[in-house]
């Protein structure tokens, strides 16, 4: 059996992307970079639902604390 070249299910993170790229858009220098995706890891950090959206699946093992 062989895997397809492309699989979410199998990587979930892969979906996140989708939530960090539109910043990152047309931006050449490497310091505007990293502000770029600091800024929307902090706000990422205050969107759990919308992470949650793009990355849990009906496979993946909830944990509780």
């Amino acid at each position: 059996m062989t895997l397809p070249p492309y699989s979410p299910e199998l990587q979930p993170v892969e979906r996140a992307w989708n939530l960090t790229d539109e910043p990152l858009a047309n931006r050449c220098f490497v310091a505007e970079l990293q502000n770029a995706l600091g800024e929307r890891c902090a706000w990422l950090e205050t969107q759990p639902n919308l992470i949650t959206q793009h990355t849990l699946f009906h496979w993946w093992p909830l944990y509780t604390n």
